[in-house]
């Protein structure tokens, strides 16, 4: 029983993920965002306008192909998925495309500047081009990541993001990740902290029954 809450709580192992910004879901397959209709969550990336960032994320089950970074400055609604493998920057969204596969399980890190407008409802999404899935078209193809950013100059304050709790702050660095606890810094989701410590509160004391008995 135990081992079966415990699997309930670990998340799935993605294909890829991105580290920073925070994601929206680690979900992958279908776009825009990994899965079907995810609103907007509670985990905010503050940036400046124009502000120049790392895009960090990490292939953890390998295929080639080549990676995209788009950009849609209120919602998602822009991302448009690649007609085919040799698509590349034919969507208005796109800042920058074809960046190449690494052999192996690779952490990959790309620099990208931010438009230099303000937005509280902004996306930026990340993706993954797949050349070993063919025919192409068959949902199979690409996966998505996406992370909620608030793009503010901090004059009048930070916008705040559609359903959010409570308004992000700047944590002084340009960068604010801001959660008020859907995904939360463990990567658990959707199992509270209570019900872990319940199932190993379990696991202990039938393991302190086990040990009552092998002394009798």
């Amino acid at each position: 029983m135990l081992l079966v809450v415990l699997a309930a709580a670990a998340p799935a192992r993605a294909h890829i993920e991105l580290m920073r910004p925070i994601p929206r879901t680690l979900e992958l397959k279908i776009p825009p965002c990994g899965l079907a209709r995810i609103p907007r969550g509670f985990d905010v990336t503050v940036y400046k306008p124009g502000q120049t960032i790392e895009v960090v994320w990490q292939e953890t089950i390998a295929h080639p192909g080549h990676y995209r970074i788009s950009f849609d400055a209120d919602g998602d609604d822009d991302f448009v998925d690649p007609r085919s493998f040799t698509d590349l920057n034919t969507a208005p969204s796109v800042m920058i495309d074809d960046i190449p596969d690494r052999t192996g399980n690779q952490i990959y890190r790309q620099m990208v500047t931010l438009p230099d407008i303000e937005c509280g409802n902004c996306t930026l999404q990340v993706i993954q081009v797949m050349t070993d899935k063919p025919p192409y078209g068959d949902g199979d193809d690409v996966y998505h990541q996406c992370a909620d950013l608030v793009i503010t100059s901090g004059d009048g304050g930070v916008p705040r993001p559609p359903d959010a709790g409570s308004t992000p702050g700047d944590d002084g660095g340009g960068a604010c990740g801001c959660s008020a606890g859907r995904r939360g810094g463990s990567g658990v989701s959707g199992v509270s902290g209570g019900a872990i410590a319940g199932a190993l509160l379990v696991l202990a004391l039938s393991l302190a029954r086990r040990r009552r008995g092998v002394a009798h």
